[in-house]
C-alpha cells in the first residue's frame, strides 16, 4: 500500500485536492474512494482486538473512533493545509467545541473575536459559562485590546478570518506571534477562505477548523466539520471530546465531501472571480451605502490579499440605503439568489445575519462587533455573473418603486 504522504511539498494543491490521501492496493480497483458504510469492523481473533484497543496494533474497531472513509478525508485536508493530522466532525459546531473543550477546563481563560458565526459566539458567551470557563471579547484588529485581554490563566484563543458576516480580516502573523510569545493555544476558523486562498499554519496557527459544510463540502448536501493540527493535538481531541461526547462524522458525509475536494480549487477560482465583479457591481450601486469585501482596495483587509490570503473568497457584505424593512424587502424580491443560511454552495444564497446566523447577539452587542441591522450577507455561487447581478439590479428597482409609491 502507498500513500501520498502529507508533507510531500513537491505537490501543489491543486494535485493534493485530488490525491492527497489516497490509498493504492486495498480497494479492489476503485478508483473512486468506496464508502465504507459500517458501525463496526470484524476482528480476526480476541487477541487482535484486545491489541487494537491496547494501541498495540493499528487497525479499524468502531466508526465512531475511525474509519477508512473518514481518514482518507482528515489525511487530505491535513496535506491540504500544511498540518500533522486531522479530525473529521459531524458538524461545523462540533469542530469548534471538540477544538476548544479538548484543551481547556474550568478556571481556565479565553480570548475570542468579538464578532464570530452566532452560534461560535452562543458557544462562547453562553455555554461556556456552565462550566466555568472565563471569555473575554476583544477586537482582534487591535493588538493592544489582545495584551490588555492577557491573563495568568488565558489558555486559548479563537477567531475567524475573514470574520462573518462583515468580512473584517485578522492579521495571523500578529496572532501566531502573540500566541507563541504568550504560550497560548491559537485556533483559526479558516472556512470562508478553504486552504485553497488561506494557510493559516504559515503564520503560527496551532489548530485550524472549518465547517466542511461550506467550500469543502460544495454542495449544499453535508453538515460537517474539520479540525486540522499537529498529530499530538489530533490525538488528545480524539481521544477525549470526540470520543466521548461522540460528534464524529459519518463515513457517507466524508464520502461526499471527498468528492467535493477535488473540485475545490477550480470552485475557489470561480467564487472568487464572480465575486469580485458583483462585488464592483454593488460598490458603484447609488442603493449601497457600503459594501464589505476583502477583494475592494478600500477595504480594510485589502492589503492582506498578497501577504496572507490568495484570494478574497465569495462572501459579500453590503449594507442598502434605508432600514431594516427595506432590507428584508430587497432579500424577498431576489429570484435567482436563494434565501438561506450557509455559504460556499453552486447555487448563490442570500440572508440578513442581524435576524437569522448572528441572531444570539444582542441588538447592543451585535453593533459592537460591527454588525448592523441592515447588513445583508450574499454567498456568490457559479451561475453567471451577468444572471447574478440582474437577479441585483431586479431587487433594487422593486424596492426602488416602493420606495416612490410610498412617498
Amino acid at each position: 500500500m502507498s500513500i501520498i504522504k502529507n508533507n510531500n511539498k513537491s505537490l501543489n494543491q491543486e494535485t493534493l485536492c485530488i490525491h492527497a490521501g489516497k490509498t493504492k492496493g486495498d480497494h479492489k480497483g476503485a478508483l473512486t474512494t468506496p464508502l465504507y458504510q459500517t458501525s463496526t469492523f470484524v476482528f480476526d481473533s480476541a487477541e487482535q482486538g484486545a491489541a487494537r484497543f491496547a494501541g498495540e496494533e493499528e487497525g479499524y474497531i468502531y466508526t465512531r473512533l475511525g474509519n477508512p472513509t473518514t481518514r482518507e478525508l482528515e489525511l487530505k485536508m491535513a496535506a491540504l493545509e500544511k498540518m500533522e493530522d486531522a479530525a473529521a466532525t459531524a458538524t461545523g459546531m462540533a469542530a469548534v467545541s471538540g477544538a476548544v473543550l479538548s484543551f481547556v477546563e474550568a478556571g481556565d481563560h479565553v480570548i475570542v473575536s468579538k464578532a464570530i458565526y452566532g452560534c461560535s459566539f452562543a458557544l462562547f458567551n453562553h455555554q461556556f459559562k456552565k462550566f466555568g470557563i472565563d471569555v473575554t471579547f476583544v477586537d482582534m484588529t487591535d493588538e493592544s485590546q489582545l495584551s490588555a485581554a492577557l491573563k495568568p490563566n488565558t489558555k486559548l484563543l479563537f477567531a475567524e478570518t475573514p470574520i462573518n458576516p462583515n468580512l473584517v480580516v485578522l492579521d495571523l502573523q500578529m496572532i501566531g506571534d502573540f500566541c507563541q510569545k504568550h504560550g497560548v493555544l491559537s485556533v483559526v476558523d479558516n472556512t470562508f477562505m478553504s486552504p485553497i486562498l488561506q494557510t493559516p499554519v504559515d503564520f503560527g496557527i496551532d489548530i485550524i477548523i472549518h465547517s466542511a459544510t461550506k467550500y469543502l463540502n460544495g454542495h449544499g448536501d453535508v453538515v460537517a466539520g474539520i479540525i486540522v493540527s499537529s498529530k499530538e493535538n489530533i490525538g488528545i481531541i480524539k481521544s477525549t471530546i470526540l470520543k466521548d461526547i461522540g460528534g464524529t462524522i459519518s463515513p457517507h458525509d466524508a464520502w461526499l465531501i471527498l468528492r467535493g475536494l477535488k473540485t475545490l480549487s477550480v470552485r475557489m477560482e470561480r467564487h472568487c472571480k464572480s465575486a469580485q465583479t458583483v462585488a464592483e457591481y454593488l460598490n458603484r450601486h447609488p442603493m449601497v451605502k457600503d459594501v464589505f469585501y476583502p477583494g475592494l482596495q478600500e477595504h480594510q483587509g485589502h492589503k492582506y490579499l498578497s501577504s496572507q490570503m490568495r484570494g478574497a473568497g465569495g462572501v459579500i457584505g453590503f449594507e442598502i440605503n434605508g432600514d431594516l424593512d427595506a432590507g428584508r424587502k430587497f432579500i424577498n424580491s431576489t429570484n435567482l439568489f436563494s434565501l438561506a443560511v450557509s455559504l460556499g454552495d453552486a447555487e448563490s444564497l442570500i440572508q440578513h445575519p442581524a435576524s437569522m446566523t448572528h441572531s444570539p447577539y444582542t441588538q447592543e452587542e451585535r453593533l459592537a462587533a460591527g454588525i448592523g441591522d441592515g447588513l445583508i450577507r450574499v454567498s456568490i455561487g457559479l451561475e453567471h455573473t451577468d444572471d447574478i447581478i440582474a437577479d441585483l439590479e431586479h431587487a433594487f428597482a422593486t424596492i426602488e418603486n416602493l420606495n416612490t409609491k410610498n412617498n
